[in-house]
């Protein structure tokens, strides 16, 4: 069916796999895409969580950091998970060294924000746009948003903080919806690509 978009997941590291099923559960073409060639053909993109120093690195050995930035300037939609939010802000708070972003949403991240591994934990979240009740979120080494601009909508806030953000075609969550089994925010993602497809 020419409807189904064809999205991609960077598969340079981090959980890869748990999205591409999100994806494909979400009525999309899902792919890994490692390289800039295969960023070319995808009409979206999912940058998974991770470790967001690591994946900013990658990025750029990969030649993949200046094509994102090309492709997500252009209006490709691309959703960013915990590592993935941290790739797609404008700004972090106290950035690891070599640590770039890509950029895309015009708020500020703080790294690490709701503590270590050993910290991580699940909450329901309640997410704009998003019918049938809280998502269940997994926070693990999540970031949170300190402050957006005024093109950024918060769509999500866990314990006063900013956990969810949408500008445009870009949006972002500091949790792991694809840990879950609840795909309605892949389902939201794969609704705004097609809108542009």
């Amino acid at each position: 069916m020419s409807d189904t978009p064809v999205i991609g997941v960077l598969a340079l590291q981090g959980d890869v796999r748990e999205h591409l099923i999100a994806l494909a559960s979400a009525d999309a073409l899902a792919r890994p895409v490692r390289r800039p060639e295969e960023l070319a053909e995808v009409d979206g993109l999912v940058i998974p969580g991770g470790e967001s120093t690591t994946m900013s690195k990658l990025a750029v050995l990969f030649g993949m950091m200046e094509p994102l930035r090309d492709r997500v300037r252009a209006g490709m939609p691309v959703y960013g998970t915990c590592a993935g939010m941290i790739l797609l802000a404008e700004k972090i708070l106290d950035p690891r060294s070599g640590q770039e972003t890509v950029g895309g949403i015009d708020m500020i991240v703080r790294r690490n924000a709701f503590g270590r591994q050993n910290e991580s934990f699940e909450a329901a979240v309640e997410v704009a746009g998003i019918d049938g009740g809280p998502v269940e979120g997994v926070f693990i080494r999540a970031p949170w948003v300190e402050s957006v601009g005024a093109e950024a909508e918060v769509i999500a806030e866990h314990g006063g903080h900013i956990v969810a953000v949408r500008q445009r075609n870009v949006l972002a969550t500091s949790f792991h919806p694809e840990l879950t089994g609840d795909h309605r925010v892949h389902a939201l993602f794969v609704d705004m690509v097609r809108a542009v497809k």
